[in-house]
């Protein structure tokens, strides 16, 4: 028998080195074996079919885990850590000047140390209500993906900031007025309950929901980005639920990862391995944290 590269392998499949890599350490792949560092493919592989299997019936081990926590009101495990680490960076990204240590100040003490530094009163009240956003992600993970949730965590999300104040911002709606992301144009105010609609009846009739499905329906929504403001991190915590809907390790976008991430939203339809390579490494980082909390997962 003869082997090919992971790089060869991706040539010939259309796909990114790391889908690749992923396919092999998920036993997609038969004949694939790791020597070393390297993967080595039978020749005649083929391209893994996607998987028709719906998600679990049942909560995972993580979620089951998350929501022990949340109701012990255990600090220092899994719930405290997804927590700060998914509203300190998704905030950062959006451009929250709040530090991690700041962040995690307000999850467990609900304030925020004594300094010289002026800090806005936005970002405070959008951390606190991140995490508000988060137990509700917990609380409705097994539900379908529908308009009414997505509202509502926009809702959360910008409840009491001084955005809530403004007439032409709706919060909890969609968006009045034109708006565009990284330069490109988004989605008509007159056009987002349709687009929105159609996008996520399609995502729900899906026969699979893997992975690159949900990063596919996430890459729509922030094309239509139907909110005035607050659309990645709306989309962020939607691609977070959907993994634990569908038994999927979830993954947070670090700070560190933001031009990667952008760079992947904007080239999808040219490669979509720029966005699924970021994710994967993302995941690989959670995976990191279920070790570290013993939590089980599927490769």
């Amino acid at each position: 028998m003869t082997f090919i590269s992971v790089a060869d392998a991706a040539q010939a499949w259309g796909v990114s080195p790391r889908s690749v890599r992923n396919y092999c350490a998920q036993g997609r792949v038969p004949g694939a074996y790791r020597s070393g560092k390297t993967w080595l493919i039978p020749s005649a592989a083929q391209k893994p079919a996607r998987s028709n299997a719906k998600g679990p019936a049942t909560p995972t081990p993580l979620l089951e885990r998350l929501r022990e926590e949340r109701a012990s009101k255990i600090s220092g495990g899994i719930y405290h850590k997804v927590q700060v680490e998914l509203t300190y960076n998704s905030n950062h990204i959006e451009g929250s000047q709040l530090s991690r240590e700041q962040t995690r100040l307000i999850f467990e003490t609900a304030t925020i140390g004594a300094g010289n530094d002026a800090l806005s009163v936005d970002d405070i009240i959008e951390a606190s209500n991140h995490f508000r956003c988060i137990d509700y992600v917990i609380d409705h993970a097994q539900d379908p993906l529908t308009e009414s949730f997505v509202k509502e965590l926009h809702r959360m999300l910008k409840s009491s900031t001084t955005d809530a104040s403004k007439d032409w911002f709706a919060v909890g709606e969609y968006k009045r007025l034109p708006n565009e992301v990284g330069g490109r144009s988004t989605t008509a105010p007159e056009d987002v309950a349709r687009e929105m609609g159609q996008a996520l009846a399609a995502y729900e009739a899906r026969s699979a929901h893997g992975l690159e499905e949900i990063v596919a329906a996430h890459v729509a929504l922030e094309r239509i980005h139907p909110f005035q403001d607050g659309n990645g991190r709306v989309g962020r915590l939607v691609m977070f639920k959907e993994c634990l809907r569908h038994g999927i390790t979830p993954f947070v976008i670090s700070d560190d990862l933001k031009l990667f991430y952008y760079r992947g939203l904007a080239r999808w339809d040219e490669e979509r391995g720029w966005l699924m390579d970021t994710c994967l490494s993302a995941q690989d980082t959670f995976k990191e944290w279920l070790d570290y909390f013993r939590i089980p997962y599927d490769a």
